[in-house]
């Protein structure tokens, strides 16, 4: 396999690793120590899944970053677990792999809301596991409502690279 027969790989892969770098840096250093980004984000999720769980008619409690139903410790959502990060993947690929501009910057925003959603629903799931089931909650948090978060980048990255592309020749 010759490099030109797989240049368009190579550059993509090489965009998505500059990406990562960058973003890696940017949180790290900066984001993350500073801390207020990630706490307003996890306070917002917060109370938007106690919104979700008081349409279902849960007795439930909201303090800063921690949410749960009456009776059970209730769950932390920490930097981790916020979606901060999964953000920056996801625009990571979706920078990194060709497509129209300008249908990247309305997709771009359209995605990070798309992930944002999920999470505040993952958080709201795990809070009626942590309640029906305190069992099985290590597993849900670490493995299925992890594996459904990134499944939901996937399939928008799946999307990018579908319908993100510049317009052919008619």
């Amino acid at each position: 396999m010759k490099f030109s027969e797989n240049k368009a790989i190579y550059l993509f892969a090489g965009k998505l690793l500059a990406w990562f770098g960058i973003w890696y840096l940017f949180y790290e250093i900066w984001l993350l120590p500073d801390g207020r980004l990630d706490a307003f984000l996890s306070v917002n999720i917060v109370e938007v899944a106690g919104g979700i769980l008081s349409l279902t008619g849960y007795d439930f409690f909201l303090a800063s970053r921690v949410i749960g139903i009456v009776g059970t410790n209730g769950i932390i959502v920490v930097n981790g677990c916020n979606g901060l990060e999964a953000i920056g993947l996801f625009i990571g690929f979706v920078m990194s792999y060709p497509g129209d501009k300008l249908k990247r910057v309305f997709f771009i925003p359209m995605g990070i809301f798309v992930i944002y959603l999920v999470n505040v629903f993952r958080i709201a799931a795990l809070v009626l596991i942590q309640y029906y089931y305190p069992a099985g909650f290590d597993f849900a948090h670490d493995y299925s409502t992890s594996a459904i978060f990134y499944l939901a980048i996937f399939a928008m990255w799946v999307i990018w690279i579908n319908f993100g592309q510049k317009p052919g020749p008619k």
